[in-house]
């Protein structure tokens, strides 16, 4: 139990590092329509059924979603992407600005906004019309102003991020928002982003772009690999390795025809009606290749269809088939497993995450380990944009230089964790830190910790590449001397350990009638304080093992004297940090405090002490 808390925590710092985080997005953006109705009888016209609608909502779909995502996990998104002058425009606007984005959409006059209209019975799918046509490209002028919206929303996103290099996510779903000028630019600015993300069904339109991540479907992966070998005359095979079980997977993967490219003489094709199945996919085989006659590369009609057979597995349009003789049927993972390799060389990211829509998702990175995450099957209308949470998590993570496996972790939580209503999809920051068990009002760790938590606590904030600011004290009664003092400590460093005595160690150090209040009220009042990141109780009269333990970049005392004054400075120089001390607020500290209290009992006049600093008596601590 203590390992999962430590993973959970390990988890939840990556979450609160990716916090403001600029991420910029373009791409195909939509708007996704969900019309809700009641079915209880048929029409006379037809045997379909009679629709009582009930309620309608619309979402932001697509790039604009992944947009939405990004935002609402805690990064500062901005959207780049041509949207129609139209009502499908203006709510998606709307929808924006709910979320938070950054709206720096170009309206298109002329042009549709992409729309995905979907009727549900119950918590059915009906139908979905969908509206937009990628065949209405855009004109000069309108390509002249997404490239100036782009170049202008780069700087923006680093001007407001205090020259933080940005992120890129490239969402391009065939529907004309990213033609040649727009992918040149991108490819040709790609220095400009540290971090870069490809979302694409046609992944072989981006060799250039070199981004740092993919993330294609199992039938975008399956069609890049075929056009890969269609272009080069040769055959894929995933042939069983020496002394494999061959229940362990499929046992080839062969590539037919390409299109564009003539079958041979003898074989049959998708289109030959005495070729394939019923269904129009065809059945395993390994038919050789011939020579192009055509252009290749480009999506046929039918070739998203990814079908099952009876002996494997067949993507319409390219005559990719697995065979799966051995076997009971084909996995996908261990499909894309094999072939992370080939997906990394063929795009040129340094991540290939090939997602498998319930089954979840294969990640392969330049160390050739792949990792599997899981997901639990749902109603396809509950998985509408979980990809988009999926990229947006996972482009975050890497953002935040989290470890391959820990991003691919919070990419499927946030996956899956969208998926429990019908609609589309959207991951919160609070969600997701619910899920890992930290309040959603708690960035990363619970602020009250104990000390032999510490070590693992401070090395995930490390491992972030955050800077560790400590101090120390009783902090008996909590006053604006101690408030505007760990102000200044925590601005001098990413976050602030405060270290607080226990009632014990405050007797033997300040007298028996101290503490006024007992460690549990002081804590509690530290850990409200919105500069105070965390607060751990030691029994000691010095905290010199928690030093040991922390290793802190700056330690902070309270005081007008020189840092070589401080007791502890020795031991924190050797330790590799910096020692500070910040300077007192005039007539406020807890002596005086108590001592105008007891005044006011008594009736007998106050001896006006001086400020020993913020919190601070004459000997340098914190009261």
């Amino acid at each position: 139990m203590a390992g999962a808390a430590a993973e959970e925590r390990r988890l939840a710092t990556v979450v609160e590092s990716w916090l403001g985080r600029p991420v910029l997005v373009i791409g195909d953006a939509m708007l996704d329509e969900w019309r809700f109705a009641d079915s209880d009888r048929l029409c006379r016209e037809a045997p379909a059924p009679v629709l009582s609608l009930r309620r309608r909502i619309s979402a932001a779909g697509g790039a604009a979603n992944t947009a939405v995502n990004v935002a609402a996990l805690g990064g500062r998104a901005v959207l780049v992407a041509p949207v129609g002058a139209d009502a499908a425009g203006d709510e998606l606007h709307d929808c924006l600005d709910r979320a938070g984005v950054w709206d720096r959409t170009v309206n298109q006059p002329g042009r549709s906004t992409p729309v995905k209209r979907r009727m549900l019975a119950g918590n059915q799918i009906l139908l979905r019309e969908d509206s937009g046509d990628p065949d209405d490209v855009l004109e000069q002028d309108g390509v002249a102003r997404l490239l100036t919206a782009l170049e202008c929303a780069t700087e923006e996103l680093r001007a407001a991020a205090d020259g933080e290099v940005p992120t890129l996510v490239v969402c391009d779903y065939g529907l004309g928002s990213l033609p040649a000028p727009v992918r040149a630019w991108l490819v040709a600015a790609r220095d400009r982003y540290a971090t870069v993300a490809l979302d694409a069904h046609d992944l072989a339109d981006w060799r250039g772009l070199a981004p740092t991540v993919v993330t294609p479907s199992f039938a975008e992966a399956t069609r890049l690999l075929a056009r890969a070998a269609a272009r080069s005359d040769t055959h894929l095979h995933l042939d069983h390795h020496s002394g494999a079980d061959p229940a362990d997977g499929p046992s080839e993967l062969s590539v037919g025809s390409a299109p564009g490219r003539p079958t041979p003489a003898g074989s049959t094709t998708d289109g030959d009606p005495g070729g394939g199945s019923a269904d129009g996919v065809r059945p395993a085989s390994r038919l050789p290749l011939g020579r192009p006659t055509g252009p290749t590369g480009e999506p046929t009609p039918g070739e998203d269809r990814v079908a099952m057979t009876g002996d494997g597995i067949s993507v319409t349009g390219t005559g990719v088939t697995v065979n799966a003789e051995a076997g009971d049927g084909v996995d996908r993972a261990v499909l894309a497993e094999s072939r992370l390799a080939e997906l990394r060389a063929h795009t040129g990211a340094d991540v290939v995450a090939v997602t498998l829509d319930t089954e979840g998702a294969v990640v392969g990175g330049a160390d050739g380990a792949p990792r599997r995450s899981h997901s639990t099957p749902v109603p396809a209308s509950h998985a509408v944009g979980a990809g988009d949470a999926y990229l947006a998590a996972m482009t975050l993570a890497l953002a935040a230089d989290a470890p391959l496996p820990t991003a691919a972790q919070l990419a499927q939580l946030a996956a899956t964790i969208t998926v429990s209503d019908t609609g589309t999809c959207v991951c919160r920051r609070e969600d997701l830190l619910d899920a890992l068990d930290v309040p959603a009002g708690d960035p990363g760790h619970p602020v009250l910790v104990a000390p032999d938590e510490l070590a693992d606590i401070v090395a995930g904030h490390r491992d972030a590449g955050r800077s560790v600011v400590f101090t120390n004290g009783c902090f008996d009664v909590l006053h604006p001397g101690h408030v505007r003092y760990l102000q200044q400590a925590r601005a001098l460093g990413d976050l602030l350990l405060v270290a607080v005595n226990s009632d014990g160690s405050v007797r033997r150090l300040k007298g028996p009638d101290r503490p006024v209040n007992p460690v549990e009220d002081r804590v509690t009042l530290l850990a409200a304080l919105s500069c105070v990141d965390h607060v751990v109780v030691f029994e000691e009269d010095s905290p010199a093992a928690l030093i040991e333990t922390v290793r802190p970049d700056v330690y902070v005392k309270g005081g007008d004297y020189p840092p070589e004054m401080v007791p502890e400075a020795p031991l924190v120089r050797r330790l590799g940090g910096q020692v500070r001390t910040l300077g007192y607020v005039p007539d406020r500290s807890t002596s005086a405090i108590i001592e105008r209290i007891r005044a006011q009992a008594t009736g007998a006049p106050a001896t006006g002490h001086r400020s020993d600093g913020p919190g601070q008596t004459l000997t340098g601590r914190p009261a």
